[in-house]
């Protein structure tokens, strides 16, 4: 069995990985050849036989990603919660695939990773949790980083509005999907949490499609497919495990690999130069995830 320092590294590289996944959906969103709030019932309702598959399976072999840790919830609190996060789920996607149509990939980059600094200001505020020294460090080094990184590429015009503005709302509502989760993940394994929210995300998430006046049914469905299997089969699923066990600052500040790997993907896949500012800020935000890791690991 493993102890607590192992299960705390797993986790963060879970979450690491995770995030490098999601970082690919924005592209995968514009390919896809349907509505933004179709793309978004896709990616849940694709996802969803392939997860509780899994969940099955690993049941049967008896793999820990299956088995509950308990929590002392009931279970209609349990459900309860697995359908609030994915009502908060389904309505971050609706807005994140809506505003990424709506304004640059810079822009909706970085205006929807605002969420690691809503989270570490739900810590502070709301959970009254007093932030170290290392902590602000690391909080300063990421918000700067993130500025260099897509400051240079992200720029404010009348145009973008409507699409940064949905950008916000999504990371307002993933700030609630992972401080649900989080609740959920106490009683509930990680594959089942994501299996559940992934299921009640597509039910929330129908109607909206149903009425959306784009395309519902694609004509390609290579890019729904790929986003369902990497964003939220992989992506989440790695998400859902890292949150039940890492706190939400070091949770929001390890979102921010998404932007690092979507300039990588600009660079190798378009051979779009990368200035030294953008080098600095990457940098800067690998040096806040080393700092946010020491208070984890030394106590």
């Amino acid at each position: 069995m493993m102890n607590g320092p192992s299960l705390e590294r797993r986790a963060f590289a879970a979450l690491l990985c995770g995030s490098a996944l999601l970082a690919f959906g924005p592209l995968l969103v514009r390919l896809a050849d349907v509505s933004p709030s179709a793309s978004a019932f896709w990616r849940m309702a694709l996802a969803t036989p392939v997860l509780l598959w899994l969940f099955l399976l690993a049941r049967a072999w008896g793999w820990g990603l299956a088995r509950a840790e308990g929590g002392g919830l009931a279970p209609r609190a349990l459900l309860g919660l697995g359908v609030a996060a994915g009502a908060f789920f389904a309505a971050d996607l609706a807005a994140w695939h809506a505003g990424i149509v709506r304004t640059t990939t810079a822009n909706a980059t970085l205006f929807a990773n605002s969420t690691a600094f809503i989270l570490a200001g739900w810590a502070i505020v709301v959970q009254r949790r007093r932030p170290s020294a290392t902590t602000l460090r690391a909080l300063l080094l990421a918000l700067a980083g993130t500025l260099l990184l897509l400051g240079l590429s992200a720029r404010v015009a009348p145009q973008n509005l409507l699409g940064d503005a949905l950008s916000l709302l999504a990371a307002l509502f993933y700030t609630g999907y992972l401080l649900v989760v989080a609740r959920l993940r106490g009683g509930v394994s990680p594959l089942g949490s994501v299996a559940l929210v992934t299921l009640a995300g597509a039910l929330w998430l129908a109607p909206v499609a149903a009425i959306d006046p784009g395309a519902f049914w694609p004509g390609d469905w290579t890019p729904l497919i790929g986003l369902a299997l990497s964003s939220q089969v992989a992506g989440q699923g790695l998400m859902v495990f890292a949150t039940g066990r890492l706190s939400a600052t070091t949770v929001g500040i390890g979102l921010l690999v998404q932007p690092i790997i979507s300039t990588a993907a600009g660079w190798l896949a378009f051979g779009e130069t990368l200035s030294a500012a953008e080098l600095a800020g990457a940098a800067m935000i690998a040096a806040a995830l080393v700092l946010i890791r020491r208070p984890e690991t030394s106590t």
